[in-house]
């Protein structure tokens, strides 16, 4: 049966009472950035709601409630996946219309006063502040539309791709609210690839391209040099959010030749506001599109159900029109 919500929610919404993310936000009265989940068309805003005994009923939560008032997530990330997944149910509890605690708020308007704030009237921020970033060569027919801009059909995929994780570490200070104003980079361009001798010129780019993405945040660290079973991987995600990796591909494929992207890539990356968690995600597990080669045994999961079934939409507007962009993971 369907979860329902005491607040008034769109079914259009993408924050439902099923959903619950997490995010940073500041207000007209909290201007400092600090912790809030996303409801209908409301940040329940969880520093107010800690300082006015909203998790009175969550004991697991009380020794660590200051991380309702830390500027990013990490603190409450560090805490670890089943505190996490404690905080959310608690949440979605006290926000269902059959809630065992309508004292906290559904029947205390002074609360919801000070902590439902509509999401109009935030600012968002960077949900958590970000020590590395590694982007993910992921998805067949990405890899492969990719491959062909730079290598052709015939060795658009290179020959380790079916067999390993391949990926790149970006710029982890370029990583970016939704929102904020890219601007176009400058490099090295080839304008005419078959001449010789290559004879490369300097301007900003004129192939500046989207990449439609998920980023996960982690929670979890391991040392150095030790590495973490694949089983044991889900433990260390703490949640998803969207990401647009802008790409510069004209001056990409200038100077990926031999060590891969650097410039054409990180001058911006593009991160949505909202951390939905993977508890959330959990009913979407199925089963992937099937790999024609065996990898290798650390890289074998338990369960044939490993990947979230997601259909992604983004509209991309210019001067002219606005078209959209449909995406299925």
């Amino acid at each position: 049966m369907a979860l329902r919500s005491w607040l008034t929610i769109s079914p259009k919404s993408h924050f439902s009472i099923a959903n619950i993310p997490f995010g940073i936000i500041s207000t007209a009265t909290i201007q400092t950035p600090h912790p809030a989940v996303a409801i209908g068309d409301f940040a329940l805003d969880l520093q107010a709601f800690t300082a006015n005994n909203g998790f009175a009923s969550l004991s697991v939560i009380q020794p660590h409630q200051a991380v309702f008032s830390s500027p990013t997530l990490n603190a409450f990330a560090a805490l670890g996946k089943p505190l996490h997944s404690a905080v959310r149910k608690y949440l979605q509890s006290v926000l269902l219309d059959s809630t065992p605690f309508p004292d906290i708020l559904k029947d205390n308007k002074d609360l919801q006063q000070k902590t439902l704030i509509p999401l109009k009237d935030v600012k968002t921020h960077l949900p958590m502040a970000i020590g590395d970033y590694t982007d993910f060569f992921a998805g067949m027919n990405h890899a492969y539309t990719c491959g062909v801009i730079f290598r052709g059909p015939a060795n658009a995929l290179q020959p380790n791709y079916k067999h390993l994780p391949v990926a790149y570490h970006g710029r982890a200070s370029s990583i970016v609210i939704s929102g904020t104003p890219v601007r176009r980079p400058n490099g090295q361009i080839l304008p005419n690839p078959a001449a010789e001798p290559k004879q490369p010129t300097f301007s900003a780019s004129r192939k500046l391209d989207l990449e439609f993405e998920l980023g996960a945040f982690l929670c979890k660290a391991n040392s150095i040099g030790q590495p973490i079973p694949i089983e044991e991987a889900h433990q260390h995600i703490f949640g998803l959010v969207l990401l647009n990796d802008w790409s510069a591909r004209d001056i990409q494929a200038w100077e990926y030749v031999p060590l891969g992207p650097f410039n054409a890539k990180n001058f911006s990356s593009t991160v949505s506001p909202w951390v939905v968690l993977t508890d959330a995600l959990e009913p979407y597990l199925t089963t992937g599109l099937e790999n024609d080669t065996q990898v290798l045994p650390y890289l074998r999961e338990a369960s044939a159900k490993n990947v979230y079934d997601m259909h992604l939409e983004a509209d991309i507007t210019s001067r002219s029109r606005t078209f959209c962009l449909h995406v299925s993971h």
